[in-house]
């Protein structure tokens, strides 16, 4: 992932708390076999201290690659919006001179992968991942001996990503003038189309902790 100056994170605070405010969706990346192509698989995931905690069913073709090369990647993408080139015109030119881009935030973790097989580590794994997406505790007993996960455990394998390095990456056209990022901002909030809304919220954030972008 290519990261210029102005689009790298701002500190390690900024993508933790990114991700803790409901980015936890992402793309487990995984070197394929010879000749064979990566593997990429779309799952929900917990992070565990510094590390990162999924699950994935026991039949899923990933698992003869990760244990071929447990060097794996995890991305997470969100807040991202297509922002027209007129937008992105320089002050006093003409508008179709603008050239369009992407605005979006993305973190990319590089990991070790560890397989979890044990059936106790697997229902403690669940446990833990039902306390966050599912905080009521509205479901049965997550325990190897009791239904209905107890029957499900075989099924599934976890997996603990160890975090070996991450990359951060906020993408809002933050070199531009101040008035410019404000006027784009306003611009993605009146379209209001798909993830227009929180885009526009990262570009009002970033611009009001940097201000003027300075080299």
């Amino acid at each position: 992932m290519f990261i210029q100056p102005w689009d790298a994170s701002l500190d390690e605070a900024e993508w933790q708390t990114w991700i803790t405010e409901g980015h936890d969706f992402g793309q487990l990346s995984v070197n394929g076999l010879p000749s064979r192509p990566p593997a990429v698989v779309p799952t929900h995931f917990i992070a565990d201290g510094g590390d990162l905690l999924i699950h994935l069913a026991r039949p899923n073709p990933v698992w003869e690659a990760i244990e071929h090369d447990p060097n794996v990647t995890f991305t997470v993408i969100g807040d991202y919006a297509f922002v027209p080139g007129p937008w992105r015109a320089k002050p006093g030119t003409d508008p179709t001179e603008g050239v369009p881009t992407s605005y979006y935030a993305a973190v990319q973790f590089t990991c070790r992968a560890h397989l979890i097989d044990d059936l106790q580590a697997k229902a403690d794994l669940l446990r833990r991942q039902l306390a966050h997406f599912q905080p009521d505790g509205d479901h049965g007993p997550v325990a190897v001996d009791q239904l209905p996960y107890g029957r499900m455990l075989p099924g599934i394998r976890g997996l603990h990503l160890e975090v070996t390095e991450v990359r951060a990456k906020f993408k809002y056209d933050d070199h531009k003038s101040v008035e410019q990022r404000a006027d784009v901002a306003d611009r993605l909030t009146a379209r209001g189309h798909g993830l227009d809304v929180p885009t526009a919220q990262q570009q009002r954030r970033r611009l009001d902790r940097i201000g003027p972008w300075k080299s």
